[in-house]
């Protein structure tokens, strides 16, 4: 009962902070451009910047919820992210733009943690469906947030971002009362954990031959993701002459199939088909989709195509967490997972630099189609390489 309570509260924290973040998806892009006419490369500039600081932030959360526990740092984090997003509200420069990416990014470092309170809670035979409740929140979030902002962007941008703000504030109300903590081994971690790179954990992570090709291809994966980014709503608007509600449409289409796959299929195709086979379909599905995004021509075409996107990686992307969760420690999840998602935050620096350049040098297609190949390679790898070198 214990362990049901405490995920059920963990996934309403982070559906609830995701709700902001999801409100700026859509709308981030259009208001870059619109409001403070900026070009497509400085847009993936301030996308990037964004994951920049989580890339250097991740490691620090996840390594100090190891030490003094998840529900802190998930508190203090929740504060930053809705002051970030007050920041974005006001926005009237480039400048302050960056800087409102800046502390949102400081803010959203926490996923790690997130991610370590879940392996806390559950056995690795559950880990998998519990790290896909992570996943049915960020896809909750992105049904309900991108139709919230593409609504109240009608109202103007200052309310958006004010909006955004008030749910990471209902959110640490909701941690504050009701989130218990989960960390049973707090304290027994050395005193390094103030360090900015931690470079013998980032040893002893990637001796594990396993936990390496893991991450390694969680983060060709979340780079291939990246480079659409920016560029997904950037297509809507020049692409297919969407409106700022009908990009939140869209965007509410992926996040309602990704958290159907991931709040309760996943755990059901897991023991039907095993981890393997699942992450040979959601490569397969991913690489596919990505590559038709570009030339589905309607509305109607681009959201089949954006929902069998989202089944494609309902089911890769828990998959990978769980067994990157699998084969850590149960002492050192928050440092492992955190560091998974500094690399992961590394990617989504690199994937909106090349996709807002690709996108305004060399033509829309290409940051879809730079995602089609990266997923193309984790496809080649799931099918050719795992089998024979790694276990699943």
């Amino acid at each position: 009962m214990r362990q049901k309570s405490a995920l059920t509260l963990i996934f309403l924290t982070v559906f609830i902070d995701l709700l902001g973040f999801g409100i700026l998806i859509p709308i981030l892009p259009a208001f870059a451009k619109k409001v403070l006419l900026v070009d497509e490369a400085a847009i993936g500039v301030a996308i990037a910047s964004y994951s920049f600081v989580q890339f250097l932030f991740n490691p620090i959360a996840g390594r100090l919820s190891d030490r003094f526990g998840r529900r802190p740092i998930i508190i203090i984090s929740l504060l930053i992210n809705a002051s970030g997003y007050v920041v974005f509200a006001y926005t009237t420069s480039y400048l302050m733009l960056l800087v409102a990416r800046i502390i949102a990014g400081i803010g959203g470092s926490t996923i790690g943690a997130a991610q370590a309170y879940i392996a806390d809670v559950t056995t690795k035979e559950n880990r998998a469906k519990g790290m896909g409740m992570i996943g049915a929140a960020f896809g909750l979030g992105f049904v309900f947030g991108p139709l919230i902002g593409g609504f109240l962007s009608t109202y103007g941008y200052i309310i958006t971002g004010l909006a955004a703000a008030g749910f990471s504030v209902i959110a640490f109300l909701l941690t504050v009362f009701f989130l218990p903590e989960t960390n049973l081994h707090k304290g027994k971690i050395d005193s390094g954990s103030h360090k900015l790179f931690d470079h013998h954990a980032l040893k002893e992570i990637f001796k594990n031959k396993k936990l390496a090709v893991f991450i390694i291809l969680f983060f060709i994966l979340t780079f291939s993701f990246a480079n659409i980014y920016g560029t997904f709503a950037l297509l809507g608007i020049e692409v297919y002459g969407f409106s700022d509600l009908e990009n939140g449409y869209m965007f509410g289409i992926v996040g309602l199939t990704s958290a159907i796959v991931q709040g309760g299929l996943i755990g059901v195709l897991t023991k039907l088909l095993g981890k393997s086979r699942i992450m040979i379909i959601g490569s397969f599905l991913i690489t596919v989709t990505l590559a038709l995004i570009p030339y589905a021509g309607t509305f109607s075409a681009l959201a089949i195509v954006a929902i069998f996107l989202a089944m494609g990686n309902g089911i890769l992307n828990p998959t990978l967490l769980s067994l990157i969760s699998e084969n850590t420690a149960e002492n050192v999840q928050g440092i492992t997972l955190g560091i998974n998602q500094s690399f992961s935050a590394f990617a989504r620096v690199l994937g909106p630099l090349w996709g807002g350049f690709a996108f305004e040098y060399l033509g829309y297609p290409f940051p879809f189609l730079t995602g089609a190949f990266f997923t193309m390679l984790i496809f080649l790898a799931i099918v050719f390489y795992l089998p024979k070198k790694i276990k699943v």
